[in-house]
């Protein structure tokens, strides 16, 4: 049947980009990590140092599904080779909709690994620590603040990732001004590093009696959810930590205790806030972590200034730039400014659908790579 060979045509072409896909995936030493570290694992002694242990774990876990994706999709090659043959054998015309279903999977999932192995960055595999802060615009930037919130809630749901509030602070009348929030995952920080910048949303205000098109911004800060042995120094001197109530549900214990942590650091006028934990310490030290992540970021951006000046650059400051623009009316469009990826489905976009952006975001930090090779 005409229909089945071309798919099969279609689907030959990516006989290359998969096995060029598994070789940088160096698969074999994959498999001998796993061995060696479930030998280890099965060591009596293996959880007397919980953290590392625990680090340890996660790699495992993250090794095994990077093998186990990778065999998956030449499976899933195999068998659509054969239900094309199948197909062509019976002369089954029912098969082809099947067909093109699996097919499309293929290549979604082979286009997703393959950017995976972009994420070569020292910190990409880490957790993601994501702050979001309403700009000026009163109640309609909360709301859109609110909105971004469940949009990346929703791409982490998608992705089988973890969501954790670490703070928010309710808007005056309805959404959010700011929120910080962990999402747990491979690769989370790899993939939401793209997402730093501000938003800006488009559309007729629900809170404006006269209907009037609003403007908001949102400013979106991601950094890595990194491991307490890189060298950060936070001197004792140079910060204040105060304690207050928690606010927002939690019962009778986040009403009676000041367990809620806030930490200003002097040189840089940073402030942290944590009271998603249940206990003064836990907000304590995971209000350390968002500090330590916020410096060490903040130390990344100088170094990238020094070296942009020193090769004579004009580099846009990537905290301040828009990054991207969402309208809802009069028409619908969402449209990055740095990739020029566009997409119609704005609605799609705001219930999580942003890896086309993720996506254009990877491949243009990999071409510029190769380009200053």
């Amino acid at each position: 049947m005409v229909e089945l060979d071309t798919m099969k045509i279609e689907l030959q072409q990516y006989e290359a980009p998969l096995e060029e896909l598994r070789d940088s995936l160096d698969l074999d030493h994959k498999r001998q990590q796993i061995e060696e570290l479930s030998r280890e694992s099965e060591a009596p002694d293996f959880w007397t140092d919980p953290d590392r242990a625990n680090a340890r774990m996660k790699q495992l876990k993250d090794l095994q599904k990077a093998v186990q994706d990778a065999d998956g999709l030449k499976t899933q090659y195999a068998d659509i080779l054969d239900l094309i043959q199948m197909g062509n054998e019976d002369d089954d015309h029912g098969i082809i909709p099947d067909v093109r279903t699996e097919l499309d999977s293929f290549e979604e999932k082979l286009e997703t690994m393959r950017l995976s192995t972009l994420l070569t960055g020292e910190y990409d595999h880490c957790n993601a620590i994501v702050s979001l802060n309403a700009g000026a615009g009163g109640t309609e930037s909360c709301d859109w603040c609110q909105m971004l919130f469940r949009m990346y809630s929703k791409w982490a749901d998608r992705h089988g990732f973890t969501v954790d509030t670490l703070n928010m602070v309710d808007g005056d009348e309805a959404g959010i001004k700011n929120v910080d929030f962990q999402i747990n995952g491979t690769n989370a920080y790899g993939y939401l590093k793209s997402e730093r910048g501000v938003h800006r949303l488009v559309r007729m205000s629900p809170f404006n009696a006269q209907g009037k098109r609003q403007t908001s911004f949102v400013s979106c800060e991601v950094m890595p959810d990194i491991d307490k042995s890189v060298d950060i120094e936070i001197k004792p001197d140079d910060i204040r930590i105060d304690t207050y109530r928690s606010s927002g549900a939690g019962g009778q214990h986040i009403n009676k205790t000041s367990s809620a942590i806030r930490i200003t650091h002097f040189p840089t006028g940073i402030v942290v806030t944590c009271q998603n934990e249940r206990s003064q310490f836990q907000n304590k030290d995971k209000a350390f972590e968002i500090l330590r992540a916020r410096l060490f970021i903040r130390r990344q951006e100088e170094e990238e200034e020094k070296l942009a000046k020193i090769r004579g650059e004009v580099k846009d400051n990537a905290w301040g730039s828009q990054i991207r623009s969402y309208v809802l009316q009069p028409y619908q469009m969402v449209k990055d400014t740095r990739t020029e990826e566009e997409t119609a489905n704005a609605q799609g976009v705001l219930d999580g659908d942003i890896d086309r952006f993720i996506n254009a975001y990877l491949k243009m930090q990999a071409n510029r790579a190769k380009a200053q090779a």
